[in-house]
């Protein structure tokens, strides 16, 4: 992973931030993940004890593996190539529904889900990493403060439950019931059950506005929207037209020391620049730093340097103390 910044001189201000871009945060994998090869629009990654095929787009140039590698994975995805489009998972062998790995001190289920996701998207490592190494930053700093962290879109839980386990106090919010409950199985699944994890099933859009108008604020916001989605009672969420509504509310919820805010877009057309000057205009007046970049996977290689990359998402985040 390569982080390139250390922003812990800025904070908010009144003058706008300081930006930085394009960065490029690489994740080589970890003893539960790697991706092995990629290639012909396809990756070839490592799940725990699991290898896996799933279609890749960006994955434009040749294989390096032998084909024998390819065709020994334990589940294959094909069908619709749209990061939210239907397909099938074809398995080899017998292959369990869940099977169970970690990172740092969270353990979670990987499983094989709908629209080719397995659980966990292993490009957030840099992410999640950084925010960890944010808390840490200001326990020492005040240790008795406490920390309040937002968490939107939540997924299976890994972003809310490693800063819980340094201490924070997090709110997850999904509107899917079925993902908040594989986010609780996961905490159980830690042992980390007396975490001060809030778990709130709801749209976020609606969450966000009703904590605007309560005055809540948070020290830290983690924002990894879909590029379209509903939520519990039909509420639509488009990320071109929702997203900049959304920015807006959250500004108002950053706290006066707030530490940082994280904007993670998958599978649109559009550039980073684009996700970058929106959050710029955001935080015009937050100081701090903004940075922006893609998060990529470093392939696997004799070192974690000589593996391809291959890009997977935009980003952009802002710290502030």
């Amino acid at each position: 992973m390569a982080d390139q910044t250390n922003a812990s001189s800025f904070a908010p201000s009144g003058r706008p931030p300081v930006q930085t871009l394009p960065v490029i945060l690489e994740t080589a994998g970890w003893k539960d993940y790697r991706l092995l090869d990629m290639g012909a629009g396809q990756k070839l990654e490592r799940y725990g004890r699991f290898t896996i095929v799933r279609p890749e787009p960006q994955a434009m140039g040749s294989r390096r593996l032998k084909e024998s590698v390819w065709t020994r994975a334990d589940a294959v995805f094909s069908g619709d190539t749209e990061e939210e489009g239907p397909g099938r998972w074809k398995f080899s062998g017998d292959v369990p529904e869940t099977w169970p790995m970690n990172y740092g001190p969270v353990r979670y289920n990987g499983r094989f889900m709908s629209f080719r996701h397995v659980g966990v998207f292993p490009e957030q490592a840099a992410h999640w990493d950084w925010v960890n190494g944010k808390i840490r930053a200001e326990r020492a700093r005040a240790p008795d403060r406490p920390l309040k962290i937002l968490n939107l879109f939540g997924y299976t839980g890994l972003a809310s439950l490693l800063p819980a386990a340094e201490g924070a106090q997090v709110t997850h919010v999904d509107a899917s019931k079925k993902d908040i409950g594989f986010a609780r199985e996961n905490q159980a699944l830690s042992g980390l059950e007396d975490l001060p994890i809030r778990w709130i099933c709801e749209d976020a859009g609606k969450f966000v506005a009703r904590e605007v108008r309560r005055g809540n604020t948070y020290d830290g916001i983690i924002l990894d929207p879909p590029k379209y989605g509903r939520g519990p009672k039909g509420e639509v969420w488009d990320l071109y037209t929702s997203l900049p509504g959304m920015l807006a509310d959250l500004q108002k919820l950053l706290s006066g020391e707030a530490l940082f805010m994280i904007l993670t877009a998958y599978a649109i057309r559009s550039s980073f620049v684009a996700i970058h000057e929106l959050m710029a205009e955001t935080l015009a007046t937050q100081g701090g730093l903004l940075e922006s970049g893609e998060l990529v996977i470093r392939e696997e290689g004799s070192n974690d340097t000589d593996g391809r990359a291959l890009s997977t998402s935009l980003f952009s985040r802002w710290s502030g103390r």
